[in-house]
Formats: structure tokens, sequence, C-alpha cells
């Protein structure tokens, strides 16, 4: 009996194995199974598994092909929760941020349903016929003997060389072929979209071969010339009616604190919800009485999610959507809101009850140009979710560390990143402040509304102590959304919108997160119906602090949205690439832009002629390349 006799079945029934597990993948990502599917992604397998049966020993083959089903299985499972919680096929540098996943377990463990174990079937029946085996085997002594028959009798070398080309020839055939089907994706901006047609192993491949493309165009590029095309870029697009026109509220404050506060999977529907005539967020609806109010604001964060809103909302810089940019590019000297205000003579402290090496925060903050973080040995944790202290003792230290600040005379800035409304919403019995109908109790949204209620309660306490320390008078006041919270894979749009009788749709009403700006002595408030993103934070921000960017020569890839009568923002992430957001519309592309889909922010509804938005398109998808290629131009910063 050769070699072919005693492992040709072990490769096959492999080989077989996951071709299937992947035609699952592609269930969940996709909900259906192609032709054109299970063959891009059997030409991958068939890379993989040829290449290591030709690197392989024989002795060792069988063990090896086990191995690679089940590394392959895991990898698998951990994509399919990853799709689900994030809304996004994950790639190779995804694995590079697998240590975060500790911090957020909670979060994940919700997605885990019985179906998602079909991944792991073929090792739990192998594990019975395993056992059954020794069992028989120590019956049958004709067992053992077969056994050692067959690994004694094993590979020829005429027959192994033969098979070794066999091997080689399908090898080279299934790269061959593998490289036409990636080659005729590639020009595809849609992640989604190229993912489907790739398969999820030709899909990295892709995702490297872009890399490297990248990498090669930064290695020629130039910082100053590229900053010149961003500007020339954005001249040709219609912001204002007249750009003659002074910039209106342009340092009305000038020279005050500046508290940046950043709400954890913060969405904006709640804001002047009422509940069982229970006001979900009566802080926030109060505050938007007397406030900048921005009810068309959307999320743009990438892989780092939380922390790249904080990223955004300091630097005005697009997130490139393949790795977090706090691991990426905190090493960088980031053009920051903090470096602009330290020439103002403003000292900067940002605050987040976990510690500082969650999401590369101690990387990110000395790039950003912040004087001083305050993680989690600073606080007492008073045990209020997986991440330890609640908001309101964040808020209690915050105010110590300003509060010493101020007395030395000087203006600050602060940044307080909150974490009590994070998912799964559980929060603690004797900090609840609402009551929720008996239908949710103890359903997501009903979790939702309580999380998103204490988050609100919280920073009312923040307020109180700011008027209490004479602070509150001489600060401006931020106050936005990280991300979504309620994930519709977790509960339908038409269930929230029964439940609470409110419109909401899974992607516009899911990505709409709050925005307002208080300024204090303002004499009323102002609902600014302009759409705006993260990225148009830290312009905004800076107009009213009489910083001119233009002046600075700062390169910011958002507006100021109270001088702005026209505007567009990118998305790619929990879209695809080349998705956008304008005073109309929330556009997402198909392959292209020919078979994308465009629905009103107004209505919810569907538009069907997109003919008018191709312009934006073209235009966002050139100004997030301009954006990546800046940030990658970004020097490093000395040791």
């Amino acid at each position: 009996m050769n070699w072919k006799a005693n492992k040709l079945p072990t490769l096959i029934g492999i080989t077989l194995l996951l071709i299937a597990k992947f035609c699952l993948l592609r269930f969940f990502f996709f909900k259906e199974v192609t032709g054109a599917g299970i063959i891009a992604d059997t030409l991958s397998i068939l890379v993989v598994m040829c290449l290591f049966d030709l690197i392989t020993p024989v002795k060792a083959k069988r063990s090896v092909f086990w191995s690679v089903n089940l590394i392959v299985s895991l990898t698998l499972f951990a994509a399919t929760l990853y799709q689900i919680h994030f809304g996004s096929v994950p790639t190779y540098t995804t694995l590079t941020e697998i240590g975060q996943v500790g911090q957020i377990r909670s979060s994940i463990t919700t997605l885990i349903k019985p179906i998602h174990f079909l991944f792991f079937v073929d090792f739990a029946i192998g594990l019975i016929f395993i056992l059954v085996s020794i069992v028989v085997r120590r019956k049958s002594h004709r067992m053992y003997t077969l056994g050692h028959i067959m690994s004694s009798t094993r590979n020829h070398k005429d027959g192994t060389r033969k098979w070794n080309i066999v091997v080689a020839l399908t090898l080279v055939l299934s790269i061959g072929c593998s490289s036409l089907v990636i080659n005729r994706s590639l020009h595809i901006d849609n992640e989604l979209v190229q993912a489907e047609n790739l398969g999820f192993l030709n899909y990295q491949v892709a995702a490297a071969l872009k890399s490297k493309q990248e990498s090669n165009m930064i290695a020629s590029g130039n910082l100053q010339e590229t900053k010149a095309e961003v500007k020339v870029l954005q001249s040709t697009y219609p912001y204002r009616n007249n750009n003659a026109v002074p910039p209106t509220q342009f340092g009305s404050a000038k020279g005050m604190n500046v508290i940046v506060v950043q709400m954890e999977a913060f969405q904006n529907f709640p804001i002047h919800l009422n509940l069982a005539q229970q006001e979900v967020t009566p802080v926030l609806n109060q505050l938007a009485k007397e406030s900048y109010y921005f009810p068309y604001f959307y999320q743009q964060i990438g892989q780092g999610n939380t922390s790249d809103a904080e990223f955004m909302s300091n630097t005005s810089i697009y997130p490139t959507g393949t790795e977090a940019m706090s691991a990426g590019f905190g090493n960088r000297e980031l053009p920051s809101l903090s470096r602009l205000l330290h020439e103002q003579q403003y000292t900067s402290a940002t605050f987040h009850i976990n510690d500082v090496t969650f999401w590369s925060r101690n990387l990110l903050y000395p790039g950003l140009g912040f004087d001083h973080y305050y993680d989690k040995p600073y606080y007492v944790n008073d045990m209020f979710n997986d991440f330890g202290a609640s908001d309101e003792e964040m808020y209690r230290v915050g105010i110590e560390k300003i509060t010493e600040t101020s007395s030395e005379k000087k203006p600050f800035y602060a940044q307080f990143v909150t974490t009590s409304s994070h998912a799964p919403f559980v929060i603690p019995e004797d900090k609840r402040r609402i009551t929720v109908p008996a239908d949710m109790e103890g359903s997501q949204l009903g979790n939702y509304l309580t999380a998103v209620n204490y988050t609100d309660y919280a920073l009312g306490t923040l307020i109180d102590q700011l008027k209490e320390n004479g602070l509150w008078d001489n600060t401006m006041l931020v106050v936005y959304g990280d991300h979504f919270g309620l994930n519709p894979k977790e509960i339908a749009g038409d269930e929230i919108t029964a439940k609470l009788g409110i419109p909401y749709d899974n992607q516009i009403s899911r990505f709409n997160i709050p925005f307002l700006i208080h300024v204090p002595k303002q004499k009323e408030g102002k609902v600014v119906e302009v759409t705006g993103g993260q990225l148009d934070i830290m312009p905004t921000v800076a107009n009213l602090l009489g910083l001119s960017l233009e002046d600075k020569k700062f390169t910011a890839f958002g507006r100021d949205l109270l001088n702005t009568d026209h505007n567009v923002v990118g998305m790619r992430y929990y879209l695809p690439t080349g998705s956008f957001f304008n005073n109309d519309v929330m556009f997402v592309p198909g392959t292209g832009f020919e078979d994308g889909t465009a629905t009103s922010l107004k209505t919810l509804q569907p538009v069907q002629d997109v003919s008018a938005y191709r312009k934006d398109y073209d235009y966002i998808l050139s100004l997030m390349k301009l954006s990546d290629k800046y940030v990658k131009l970004l020097p490093k910063r000395s040791p």
C-alpha cells in the first residue's frame, strides 16, 4: 500500500470540508452561495492545500492537514463574529488588534449563535470516531496489526514523485486562476462586493497587493505637494455659496476653556425621545436648547472604532479603514487641535477609565500632542461594567485635574471618553434612572435606552460640577457620539419603529450620532441642519476659538459646519468605500457608482435617480485617497 492510498483520502476530505466551510462563511456574510463564489474559494483552498502537501514530510501530512483545518475554522468563526459586530469583512491587518477582544468580550459573546459552531462540527464527529476507535482497538488486536501494516508500507519513491508533480501542477494552475480572479476585481472600491467576488482568502491577497501599491506610491510622495493637491481638490467643491463672506461666529469662544465629551455608542435618536412619559436624555435635550445642535451628523470611524473617533475629532483626517489609526499612526507627529491650542498657551489632557494601552492610546495621545492622559490607575473602580469605573467617577477625577489647571490661570483643553453606555448596555440596578416598558425589559433596546439615559445623567453631573467650580461660564462644551450602539443583526429598524413610534432606518438612523456645541452666554440655541461628520468637529471648534486653519496652513479634510452650505462626508468601514452623506442622501455604491443606491436623509425613503450625485461620489473617493496619502506621509515622532 503506498502513500496515496494512506494519505490521499485525508487530503481530499479536508479540502472538501474547507470548501463546505467557506460556503458557510458566504452564507453568513452575503446570505447566498453562488457558483462563481464556490469556484473562487475552491481555487484559493487548493493553493493552500497543495502548498502544504508539497512542503510537509509524509509522516506529518495528516496532522498538518487537520491543523490547517482547525486554524482555518477558527479564523472563519472569528471572521463571522467580526462581520456581525462591525459589518465589514476583516482583513489580515485586523489580526493586529486581536488583543483588544478581551476588553469587549461581553459585547462579542452576545453575538454568538449555535449555528456559528457548524465550523467545528467535523472536529466533534472526528473526536467521537477516535474515541470509538480506541475502544474497538482495545478489543481487537487485528486493528492494531492493520494500522501497523498501513504505517509501515508507505511512500514508494516513484509514486511520491509522480504525485508531487500532479500537486505542483495543480498549485501552479490554481495560483494562475486565482490571479486572474483577483486582477479582475482589484478596481472594485466596494470591499463587500470585492470580497464576494474574490472569496475570503483571495480578498486577503487583494488587500495585501493594494497595501503594497499604496506603500510604493507613498515612498515616492511629498507631503507639501500632497497638501497642495488637497487644497486644489477642495476648491472644486461648492461648500459655500459665497466664499467672500467672512466666517460667521469666528472667535466667539476665543480664549475659553474647551471640554470635548465623546459618548460611547451614542446614537442621535434618543435625543428628544420620550419613553412612557420619561425623557430619555433630559440633559442633552436642555443643552440642545442652548447650543448649536447638528441633527444630521454621522459617524465616520474605521477599524479603530472609538479610538478612531478620538483621532478624527482632533485631526480632521480620514481613518484609512485598514487599521486602527492609533496603532498605525500614533507614532506620527499628528497635526491636531491640541497642538494648535498649545500655541495659544493651553494645557491639554484626556480622560479614559481603561488602561491606556487599550487600542494603543499610549501611542495616540502623545501623537495628538496631549500634555497629560489619565487612565485606569487614576480612578476608583466602582465596578460599573467590564471597563471598571463609571462616567461619574471619570468626571470626578476630571474636575479635580482641570480645576488645578484653571487655578494656575491657564486655559485648558480636556477630552473625556465615556464608557458607561458600552455594549451590552447593562447598567447596575442602583444606577438605573429610567423605567422601560415591560415588553422592553431586558431586551437590547430597553438596555440601550437605560444606558444612554445614564450617560446623559452623568454628563449632567459634569455640567453641575463645572458650574459649582466657576468654570461653566468660561468653558465651551462639545458633545458627540463615537458610533452606533444598536446592531441591526440584533434588533431590526422595524422593531425600533414599532416600539418607539419613530422612523428608524437600519443604516441612516444607525450611523446618525449627536453633535452639540455649547458656547457660554449664547443667547439661544440653533439647529444647524447642514450634514456633517466627525471630520468636521475640529474645524468647527477651531472657528469658534478664532483659529484660522487657512492662516495656520492646517490641512483639514472636514469643514466648519457653521460656515458650510453644501457638504459631503465619506464613510468606508461600516459602509463600503465610496459611500457618503451629503445634504440630501446617503449613497452606497455597488460594484461602482452606476449600481449604487441612495436614501433620503429626511424621509428615509429610496431615491430612484442617483445621477445627480456622481460628482460627489468621484470627489469623495479622490478626497479619501488624498487623506490616506497625507497621513502616511506625516513624519514620525522622535523617540
